[in-house]
């Protein structure tokens, strides 16, 4: 099978000095909202989990149903809900308030442990002597969606995380509705935080990023958008990728990643179309996504010169070493080509 026609092509290498280190596969696809394929690399119908790149679809039904306005939450808890947060001392405050507000606390979350993303607040959490529960979970957020959703219903918590709960299958529903696929179409497999997660073609997945920045889109869908772009930090971390193109975008992206190299991104154009861009990095490393999503925004012209601006530290990124002496670079394969 030649490069052109394979699932993958290779898009991102790591230079150290003249030689190449080291290099990254993938496939992206860019779709507009009607569904018509606007470029790719690799194979566009290529099928991989959106992993946590699913959760702002994932939240739209605890929006739609009023379960969100029923409880007051504001636009700060739905940021949350639809994040992989680092684990900040303000990530689980947002989390907890949302737990007191639907009347349940940490022990309620299905997600699991883990030390913060943060860094710096893993250590503030060990230097108080602490140990971290399941608020500082990537994925508390979701969750605590998903209990607000579950609490509104009147149903029982705890069966919250199986595939045939109503809450669960709430969620398929929507996702097929924005992607054009059936229930059978759409692969699951539990997620690393318990939840189903779906795995679905690249084209599919950027149809319903394109759907849901779309201005004409469904209350839920602007609902979701405008919050994880009032609180993009609330959405990953300060400074973290999703962080960076939303505010970069300043209302023109709508960005969510997702675990093993996954990214979807909604894109409001200079020209005023609704395009979703997929993007899966075969080998799962995420330094790979940003000079590639650099590159696909800026060849396709889909944000204007100073959202490109704001984004140019993605473009090539440093390679350093324990100096602090730049010895080589992250950026676009030579031989990458995005086909339109």
């Amino acid at each position: 099978m030649s490069e052109h026609n394979s699932e993958t092509v290779r898009m991102v290498e790591l230079t150290r000095g003249a030689v190449v280190e080291c290099a990254h596969r993938g496939a992206l696809a860019i779709v507009d909202a009607s569904g018509r394929l606007l470029a790719a690399a690799g194979n566009p119908q290529h099928v991989a989990y959106l992993r946590s790149a699913a959760k702002p679809f994932q939240a739209l039904p605890t929006v739609d149903a009023g379960a969100l306005d029923h409880f007051n939450l504001d636009q700060r808890a739905l940021a949350l809900m639809c994040a992989s947060h680092h684990g900040t001392e303000e990530h689980v405050q947002v989390c907890q308030h949302i737990l007191d507000t639907i009347g349940l606390d940490a022990s309620a979350l299905r997600c699991g442990v883990h030390w913060p993303i943060d860094e710096a607040a893993s250590r503030r959490l060990a230097a108080a002597g602490l140990e971290p529960d399941a608020r500082h979970n990537n994925c508390s957020g979701k969750h605590a969606g998903m209990l607000t959703l579950t609490r509104f219903l009147g149903l029982e918590e705890l069966d919250y995380t199986q595939p045939d709960h109503p809450v669960q299958q709430a969620i398929l529903t929507r996702l097929c509705a924005l992607t054009d696929l059936t229930p059978a179409e759409i692969q699951t497999a539990p997620d690393g935080c318990t939840v189903p997660a779906f795995a679905l073609p690249l084209a599919s997945v950027a149809l319903a990023f394109a759907r849901l920045i779309d201005p004409n889109a469904p209350a839920d869908c602007r609902r979701a958008v405008a919050a994880m772009q009032a609180y993009p930090h609330l959405v990953s971390g300060h400074n973290a990728l999703d962080d960076q193109l939303m505010r970069a975008g300043a209302g023109a992206l709508v960005s969510k990643g997702g675990a093993e190299g996954y990214q979807g991104i909604g894109i409001r154009t200079p020209d005023g179309r609704s395009v979703g861009l997929a993007l899966k990095i075969e080998d799962g490393n995420a330094r790979a996504k940003g000079p590639m999503i650099y590159a696909a925004l800026s060849a396709l012209g889909l944000v204007d010169a100073a959202v490109l601006a704001r984004l140019e530290p993605l473009r090539r990124p440093a390679i350093v070493n324990h100096r602090q002496q730049v010895v080589g670079a992250v950026q676009t394969a030579a031989t990458f080509d995005l086909t339109t």
